[in-house]
C-alpha cells in the first residue's frame, strides 16, 4: 500500500510540473511581448486547460497530508513563507487571467500581475527543489532551520533555472498550439532558452562537485542513474534538430522528456528518502489503516477520474488556436 501511494505522489508531482509548468512558462513569456494580438493568442493557448493543470498541485498536497503526514509537516514547517508567496503568485495570476479583459486603462496592471505571479510561483518551486537537493537542517526528523533555513544561493540559482526551464516548456507549447507570429516568436526564443537551461545544469553540476553535496555520493554508488541524464541529452539533441527542421510538435515533447529525465534522476537519487537525507518513505508513511481508507476514496475513484478528465480535456482542445475577439 505504501508503494501505491508513493507512485500516486510521484505521478501527481510529475503531471503538475509538466502541465502547470508549460502554462506558467507561457505566463513568463507573456511579458516579452507588447502586442495585444499575440497576448490574446497566448492566453487562448492555455485558457481551456490551465485550471485543470493546477489541480495536480492540490492532489500532491492531499496525498502528502493523508499518506505521508510527517513529510507534509516537515515541508510546511521549512517552507511556510515561500509557499505562501507561491500561493499568492498562483492566486494573482489566476485573478489577472480572468480580469484583464474586463478593463482597458488598467489592463497593463493585470498583464504584469499575470507575468509576476507566474515568475514568483515558478521561482519558489525551483528554490524549494534546490533547498531539498542541498539538504534541509533537521534533527530527529524535524526541521530546525528557522524561518530562512531553506534559503541559499544554490536554492536561488535553482529558482532561476526552473524559470528558464518552464519558459522553454511554454515556448514549446506555443509552437505546438499557435500559428503565424506567436509560433515564429516562440521558435526564435527556444534556442536562447535551451542554452540558458544547459548553462544552468552545468553550473549546478560544478557546484555539486565543489561543495561535495550528499547527492553526488549517490551517483557514485548508483552508476545506473546516468541512464536518466543520457535520456535527457538525447532529448536535447532532438530538440536542437527540431529547431533546424521546424517540426512544430517536437519542441514541447522533447522538453517534456528532459523534465521527465530530470525528475527521474532526482527521484532515484533520493530513494528511499522523502526528505533527503533524514526521513525515509517507511518512516514517513501513515498507518496502514489510513492508507487503506484513502485507497477506497481517492485511490480507487478520484485519482483515476482526474487522469481521465485530463486526457479528455487535452483531447477535446487539441489542435491549433487562433486569435479571438471574445473572452480574451
Amino acid at each position: 500500500m505504501v508503494t501505491f501511494w508513493v507512485a500516486v505522489l510521484a505521478l501527481s508531482v510529475l503531471l503538475y510540473v509538466l502541465l502547470d509548468g508549460f502554462d506558467l512558462g507561457v505566463g513568463i513569456l507573456f511579458g516579452l511581448t507588447r502586442s495585444e494580438t499575440r497576448r490574446r493568442v497566448m492566453l487562448s493557448a492555455v485558457s481551456p486547460i490551465w485550471d485543470g493543470n493546477e489541480t495536480w498541485l492540490v492532489v500532491t498536497g492531499v496525498v502528502l497530508w493523508g499518506a505521508f503526514p510527517i513529510v507534509y509537516a516537515t515541508l510546511f514547517s521549512a517552507f511556510y513563507l515561500p509557499l505562501l508567496v507561491m500561493l499568492a503568485g498562483l492566486i494573482l495570476r489566476g485573478v489577472a487571467f480572468e480580469f484583464r479583459y474586463k478593463t482597458e486603462r488598467a489592463r497593463w496592471l493585470w498583464d504584469w500581475g499575470f507575468v509576476g505571479g507566474s515568475v514568483a510561483a515558478t521561482f519558489i518551486q525551483g528554490m524549494t527543489v534546490g533547498a531539498l537537493v542541498e539538504g534541509l537542517p533537521t534533527a530527529n526528523g524535524q526541521y530546525v532551520g528557522g524561518d530562512f533555513g531553506w534559503f541559499s544561493p544554490f536554492a536561488a540559482l535553482c529558482g532561476v533555472g526552473l524559470c528558464l526551464g518552464y519558459a522553454l516548456l511554454g515556448a514549446g507549447w506555443l509552437v505546438n498550439k499557435c500559428e503565424a507570429d506567436v509560433r515564429d516568436s516562440a521558435w526564435r526564443q527556444i534556442p536562447y532558452l535551451a542554452v540558458g537551461v544547459l548553462v544552468f545544469l552545468a553550473i549546478v553540476f560544478i557546484y555539486a562537485l565543489v561543495e561535495n553535496l550528499p547527492l553526488m555520493h549517490r551517483w557514485i554508488d548508483r552508476p545506473y542513474l546516468f541512464v536518466f541524464p543520457a535520456i535527457g541529452a538525447l532529448a536535447a539533441l532532438v530538440l536542437a534538430a527540431s529547431v533546424r527542421r521546424r517540426r512544430d510538435g517536437w519542441p514541447f515533447y522533447t522538453t517534456a522528456l528532459i523534465f521527465v529525465s530530470a525528475f527521474g534522476t532526482l527521484a532515484i537519487s533520493f530513494w528511499p528518502y522523502m526528505i533527503p537525507f533524514s526521513i525515509t518513505i517507511d518512516e514517513a508513511a501513515a498507518p496502514h489503516s489510513s492508507l487503506a481508507f484513502m485507497f477506497w476514496g481517492e485511490g480507487l475513484f478520484v485519482f483515476p477520474l482526474m487522469l481521465l478528465y485530463t486526457v479528455i480535456s487535452y483531447s477535446v482542445f487539441r489542435g491549433k488556436v487562433k486569435p479571438t475577439v471574445g473572452h480574451y
